[in-house]
């Protein structure tokens, strides 16, 4: 068993006085502020190289290391402050009779202060560079005095970045030049995290190495360090406690909350959603809006005019919707894929929120949105939707995530290269395997097949989009059998066109009938499996109750539904999907390929008349 030491004591304080700090950083920014301050408190600087250059020529007193140690820099700058006079500087304890009389026989000075950051050894890595020259960039200096300090760190203050160098001046301000013992604990807890992400990059790089030079796969070990950037409510559940979101140690998150208190759920979704408005809108140039429930889109739309039917189903003049915005017409689109399951949706806009789309989102429930940016007529007008609790968050529109994404389930860690395949008309036009080949793709077909295969890709397996215009008109999510999401997303798809029905434009509500009951009352005037109860109560919306809508009048309505896309986030393994499919005014097939059945399927949609294009790209999404 190895041997454990024994606590060493001393006179512990709450306020330590700084009266020396050793500065030497890679980053240097708010570096001279920091310097500065700290020589008006009359404390004694000590740097080494190009920080100290720094601090001189900015007219600081400052000490260098080699002359305070006594030792000349050697090996390139590889042994700059590893000596004695430094680390016992750091280590030593105060008040402790002997640490103190060692301290005097070897003239070690007390250190109260290392301000540093590591080589740039991530940097350095992603840059390109040769085996040596990352080795090079391996920091020895800096990773042992951050140890030293934050071990010390009863007495000695330990700073890691430059997003702490405020924190530090206001501390000293307050408590005459010291710090306390609660910044020093909290800043050495920092440093120790930051220790353990810089030695696991290394060690995850030098496995990497080990590996391709051996030709085997994976590395070593894997080390992941991450940060708390701010507690949740609850997670999934109100039982599910505690809950947080984390950060990579000094890496930014995605987004920024500008209003409202996001939950676990929210988060999931405001990710998911983002990503899908995001990428249509690189795929397809056009604005783009999503309305996601639980992890899965409700709808998802691009910017694409509406018809005067549209406009009468969705609630909108023909005249307001022809000047709304891009954004306002894509989150429109969104909305009315499916609005009773949009119901307290978390939105996603792909461009910057203006006052239309503001103006849209405030007339509907919702929980949240997420966006790269809002006007200010926007935020003003978001933020005082649902009391001021209306979830607002700003994401960054230039946020890149690691390449290699985790998850933790069961005591098992999954690791796999994130879905970053970017979806595109290529996917679309390079295989169509129908009769009339590419040919028959129509521009309008293309940008839905993109629109269906982008919903998909976020949406929870096994999945099913239909498209239309420009937007999802039915999504079937998380079914076993692929035939049950095409039955459950066509239900969708018929309820869509049937909202355009002249009996359903005609329904005549009682004056305050709120706006989702309207759109809940318009869908189960559709649907008509009232129970004597349910119907009761339904039919005192109504100025005149309405006469219902016959299977015989749906079916005749359904024979003109055309131009649909239907998109598969997995093959169809047998021609019953198409078959179903061909009852919502499918056009168009889209799916990845790959089954023994291709070619029967392929000679279903020629039997329809359909058009299908295989994209060799599968997209579960789980």
């Amino acid at each position: 068993m190895a041997h454990i030491l024994s606590a060493v004591s001393g006179q512990q304080a709450d306020i330590v006085p700084i009266t020396r700090a050793l500065l030497s950083v890679s980053d240097k920014s708010s570096l001279i502020p920091l310097a500065q301050f700290l020589h008006s408190k009359n404390v004694h600087l000590l740097s080494t190289g190009g920080t100290a250059k720094s601090i001189r020529d900015a007219g600081i007193p400052v000490t260098d290391v080699s002359e305070y140690t006594g030792s000349a820099e050697c090996l390139d700058g590889r042994v700059k402050t590893l000596h004695p006079k430094i680390h016992g500087g750091l280590l030593g304890v105060r008040g402790n009779e002997k640490h103190e009389a060692d301290m005097k026989e070897h003239d070690i000075g007390k250190i109260d202060m290392t301000i540093l950051n590591l080589y740039p050894f991530e940097s350095t890595v992603n840059s390109g560079a040769g085996f040596e020259q990352c080795i090079e960039n391996i920091d020895i200096g800096g990773p042992s005095m951050l140890r030293s300090t934050a071990k010390n760190h009863a007495f000695t203050t330990i700073v890691t970045s430059p997003d702490q160098y405020e924190e530090v001046m206001e501390c000293m301000e307050k408590n005459g030049g010291g710090t306390t013992l609660e910044l020093r604990r909290r800043f050495a807890a920092r440093a120790f995290a930051l220790s353990a992400k810089y030695d696991g990059m290394i060690a995850n790089w030098f496995g990497e190495q080990l590996a391709k030079d051996s030709g085997e796969k994976g590395t070593s070990v894997i080390t992941r360090v991450y940060e708390p950037a701010f507690q949740l409510k609850y997670g999934c559940n109100p039982h599910q406690k505690p809950a947080a979101i984390l950060s990579p140690l000094n890496k930014k998150l995605p987004f920024q909350i500008l209003n409202g208190t996001p939950g676990y759920i929210n988060l999931l979704d405001a990710a998911n959603a983002y990503l899908l408005v995001k990428e249509l809108r690189q795929a397809t140039n056009l604005a783009a809006a999503s309305s996601f429930k639980h992890v899965s889109p409700a709808g998802a739309a691009v910017a694409v005019p509406l018809t005067d039917v549209e406009c009468a189903a969705y609630e909108i003049t023909p005249e307001d919707a022809s000047k709304l915005t891009p954004s306002a017409l894509a989150y429109l689109r969104a909305r009315n894929a499916d609005p009773m399951c949009s119901f307290g949706d978390y939105a996603a806009v792909s461009d910057v929120v203006d006052e239309d789309t503001a103006l849209i989102l405030k007339k509907e429930v919702s929980d949240g949105i997420v966006a790269p940016g809002y006007t200010p007529e926007a935020l003003e007008i978001l933020k005082a939707k649902k009391g001021g609790k209306f979830i607002i968050l700003e994401a960054d529109p230039n946020f890149v995530p690691d390449d290699v994404e985790y998850r933790e389930v069961y005591g098992m860690t999954f690791a796999q290269k994130r879905n970053d395949v970017i979806i595109t008309a290529e996917h679309m036009t390079k295989n169509v395997v129908t009769k009339g080949g590419v040919s028959s793709l129509t521009d309008a077909a293309i940008r839905d097949m993109i629109v269906a295969s982008i919903c998909v890709k976020y949406t929870q397996s096994n999945s099913v989009g239909f498209a239309k215009d420009g937007m999802m008109v039915g999504v079937g999510a998380g079914q076993q059998s692929r035939v049950d999401c095409v039955k459950l997303a066509g239900r969708k798809v018929k309820t869509w066109y049937l909202r355009q029905h002249p009996k359903v434009l005609g329904l005549k509500f009682k004056e305050g009938v709120k706006r989702q009951d309207r759109v809940n009352a318009r869908v189960r005037y559709i649907e008509g499996d009232f129970t004597p109860e349910e119907r009761m109560r339904w039919e005192t919306q109504f100025v005149v109750v309405p006469d219902a809508l016959s299977e015989e009048e749906k079916e005749e309505f359904m024979k003109q539904a055309t131009g649909v896309t239907i998109s598969s986030d997995a093959f169809f393994p047998f021609r019953d999907s198409i078959d179903h499919a061909s009852k919502v005014g499918v056009c168009y097939v889209v799916q990845p390929g790959g089954s023994v059945q291709d070619r029967l399927v392929a000679k279903c949609c020629d039997d329809y008349g359909m058009v299908m294009s295989f994209t060799d790209v599968r997209l579960f999404h789980h």
